[in-house]
């Protein structure tokens, strides 16, 4: 009787909080997606999957067959690894987001109107996605007034009373942290 109160117990406090190890691989995956251009690069390894297949459609649905469907092949594969690119190798991600956006283009004239529109659509706004993406920047180094208001707007200019000694106020800007653009973390 002992046994099962204690597997019983056990088992509803299994039911009631999700277990450490569930909770610690949903935080690494956040911390993964969110430590590089996860949407840009999911959109564009759509986009070559989209034009890669393509070719490989039944007749009744294909514009170009034969050697032609050889550059939709190519420019599909080309998307896969540059979507993997922008996952894998974020510092890379600015060349990969133009490549990405130019060779998307470059689909609707060379396979089947770019997958039917659909994978020339998925690849720009991949591209776009991937080139416009910065690292994270912590919220906590930007607030250096400690949370003290007067401070802040004493900084920012935003206090509509002048100085008490009656001297025009000059707004000093704050330093904010900066990435380098290009991605290299230290």
């Amino acid at each position: 009787m002992l046994l099962s109160r204690r597997s019983r117990s056990r088992a509803e406090s299994r039911s009631r909080s999700p277990s450490p190890s569930r909770s610690g691989a949903r935080q690494r995956w956040r911390r993964w997606r969110r430590s590089r251009p996860f949407w840009g690069g999911l959109l564009t390894l759509l986009s070559g999957a989209w034009i890669c297949v393509l070719p490989l459609a039944p007749l009744k649905i294909m514009l170009q067959q034969g050697v032609a469907g050889i550059p939709s092949v190519l420019m599909g594969a080309v998307l896969i690894v540059l979507g993997l690119t922008g996952w894998f190798a974020p510092p890379q991600r600015a060349l990969a987001g133009i490549l990405t956006t130019l060779i998307a283009t470059a689909a609707l004239v060379l396979s089947n109107l770019g997958g039917f529109l659909i994978g020339t659509l998925l690849g720009i706004f991949g591209g776009g996605l991937m080139f416009a993406w910065q690292p994270y920047a912590d919220r906590r180094a930007g607030s250096r007034s400690g949370g003290n208001p007067t401070a802040e707007n004493r900084t920012a200019g935003g206090s509509a009373s002048p100085p008490a000694d009656g001297e025009p106020r000059t707004p000093t800007p704050t330093p904010t942290p900066h990435h380098d653009p290009q991605g290299a973390q230290p």
